[in-house]
């Protein structure tokens, strides 16, 4: 089934007492959301006991979890000492995911630097085939790794990349962040045509059962010449994009994503506004 759910704890989850993640999952529950982020956004440095306690207070609530890997990873680096790194980074998550209870990773596939764009996504998918090697080899096929599309232009990740990483291997499962998307292509997302054209893209290049259930992250996003600036709440009306076009475009056909929001600070409440939007479409 569809679930929404927030990226991390807002401002109104600490304004309420709140301190600790494991509170996370109880809040999450009031709002009838059923998924949530926890980043690693600065190195995996959450301890096993402590990722089992996070992931106990999460399956009690019934609410499920994903992660997403430390920020800095890059693939399209051209030294090899910095793609191990990245390697350990992506299954450092992963492992930790596990102790958490949940089965999704999301990561930044890389950054073009000074190579050509083709030589960086050449490099990227390289990486990316020993990446996977390496998740078999660890025992970690069962989870799903999630490379993310990315908003800045610099940044490796077009909707077109991220498919064509994809069809290296199964374990590989877009993350597709339409706020990214929106400002990397200068506020293209409008119409349920527009998200329509996208979806029906993945579909047609990977499949149906391989998109169903994917992973999505949203949130409006301020842009400039070379894509993203800040994220922003859903009280933005300048940059978008809008929620409703997507959730009709998911409903019609027939997608059962993970959505996190990534609003700045009301995450939480705008993963339950988007909840009630889709549960609002009368296609359904």
């Amino acid at each position: 089934m569809i679930k929404f759910g927030p990226s991390g704890n807002g401002e109104a989850f600490y304004a309420a007492g709140h301190k600790h993640t494991e509170e996370a999952a109880g809040y999450c529950r009031e709002l009838g959301l059923g998924c949530y982020e926890y980043s690693f956004g600065r190195g995996v440095n959450l301890s096993a006991e402590k990722a089992v306690k996070i992931g106990r207070a999460f399956g009690e609530c019934g609410v499920e979890i994903s992660v997403h890997a430390p920020y800095f990873i890059n693939f399209a680096n051209p030294e090899d000492e910095a793609a191990e790194k990245s390697y350990n980074y992506v299954l450092d998550s992963a492992r930790c995911l596990r102790l958490l209870g949940g089965n999704r990773v999301v990561f930044h596939p890389a950054a073009q630097g000074k190579a050509t764009r083709e030589e960086a996504v050449m490099r990227t998918a390289d990486r990316l085939k020993i990446l996977r090697d390496r998740v078999y080899e660890s025992g970690l096929n069962d989870i799903m790794f999630c490379p993310e599309t990315m908003g800045k232009l610099a940044q490796i990740g077009t909707l077109g990349e991220i498919v064509e990483f994809c069809k290296i291997d199964p374990c590989f499962t877009p993350a597709v962040d339409f706020g990214h998307i929106n400002a990397r292509e200068q506020g293209s997302l409008k119409t349920v045509g527009d998200y329509k054209e996208r979806l029906m893209y993945m579909i047609d290049e990977l499949g149906f059962d391989r998109v169903k259930n994917f992973h999505v992250h949203f949130s409006k996003i301020m842009y400039g010449g070379k894509g993203e600036i800040k994220h922003l709440t859903f009280e933005d009306r300048e940059y978008g994009p809008e929620f409703e076009p997507l959730a009709e475009a998911i409903a019609e056909l027939r997608l059962e994503p993970y959505i996190i929001c990534e609003s700045a600070g009301t995450q939480a409440e705008d993963a339950a506004e988007m909840k009630r939007i889709y549960n609002s479409i009368d296609t359904l």
